[in-house]
């Protein structure tokens, strides 16, 4: 049953936390969370918003994962993600705090698990007919 839920809802939800003001400032997005001196003499510096990024392109990889099986569980579970990037389009288009780039690049990472979930089940389904 668990794994059903769409887990890119997860950095939805921690986005729409920061949004509500959980995470401390008015942009918790630009926050560094920490920063590093590298061997080239630069710093780099990880935000909060690049941290959601990283988390959710590993979901992806887990959502590309769970998409390979052949049950009628990934129906559902094609259907909830489906589900899961429709509120991220919606929010992106009528709330204004989520008109960021952060938003938007979550929007199409939920986008892609969409349309890669269907390929991979489309392709598998057809690979289990011609045995």
């Amino acid at each position: 049953m668990l794994g059903m839920v769409p887990l890119l809802i997860i950095p939805f939800l921690l986005f729409n936390l920061g949004l509500a003001g959980l995470f401390g400032s008015a942009d918790p997005f630009s926050a560094p969370l920490f920063s590093t001196a590298m061997i080239s003499g630069g710093v780099w510096t990880m935000t909060f918003g690049d941290s959601l990024l990283v988390l959710a392109l590993v979901l992806l990889f887990v959502e590309m994962m769970k998409s390979t099986r052949t049950s009628n569980a990934s129906i559902a579970d094609h259907l909830l993600s489906t589900f899961v990037f429709v509120a991220y389009l919606v929010e992106f288009l009528l709330v204004s705090g989520a008109a960021q780039a952060v938003f938007f690049i979550l929007m199409v990472i939920s986008l892609v698990d969409v349309l890669a979930g269907f390929s991979v089940s489309i392709r598998s389904a057809g690979r289990d007919v011609n045995l």
